[in-house]
């Protein structure tokens, strides 16, 4: 029997970068709108824009949110004892979580377990959007192993707010943000 080869992908659902022209997301959503209304696939109109936008070139002072998913997941895959990895975003960046799921097959990843930053049930991203996606692929790629490692568990969450609390709490040294 092969030995799985695993890879993980961090999942942050993206922000929009500060000198992306407002006409670009507002056609997008609009477009976004009408499709899912009339329940019919992507126009070559929005695939454009969406990759458009997602493209666009950014600097940590544009868009500061990918630069704290850069280092969140840094740091992430410095604890992962060289497995194969990759960042992902929902929407505005790039890339998207099939590309990152193709580029972790090109490198040979037989099982790939994919996370998001979103931890609370109740958000389109992470509890129908991800999943949904991830159908799709499987069939694509029906030697690879695609697991989604969601819904979280509360009570950890709730474990690290607590001791974020704690830190910034009265009687502790901490600046005032």
């Amino acid at each position: 029997m092969a030995t799985q080869k695993q890879g993980v992908i961090l999942v942050g659902h993206g922000g929009l970068p500060s000198d992306c022209p407002q006409e670009f997301v507002t056609t997008l959503k609009r477009l976004e709108a009408q499709r899912r209304a009339a329940k019919q696939p992507p126009s070559a109109e929005e695939v454009g824009l969406d990759m458009k936008i997602r493209r666009w070139p950014r600097t940590p002072s544009t868009d500061p949110y990918q630069s704290g998913l850069q280092a969140l997941a840094a740091r992430l895959q410095s604890q992962l004892n060289g497995i194969l990895f990759a960042l992902a975003y929902n929407e505005f960046c790039a890339p998207t979580v099939v590309e990152a799921v193709e580029h972790l097959v090109g490198q040979g990843a037989t099982e790939i377990i994919v996370t998001t930053t979103m931890f609370t049930p109740g958000g389109f991203h992470s509890e129908i959007e991800i999943p949904e996606i991830l159908s799709h692929l499987r069939p694509k790629h029906p030697g690879v192993v695609l697991r989604y490692a969601w819904p979280f568990d509360l009570e950890l969450v709730a474990d690290t707010l607590a001791e974020q609390i704690r830190r910034f709490s009265t009687g502790t040294r901490h600046e005032d943000r």
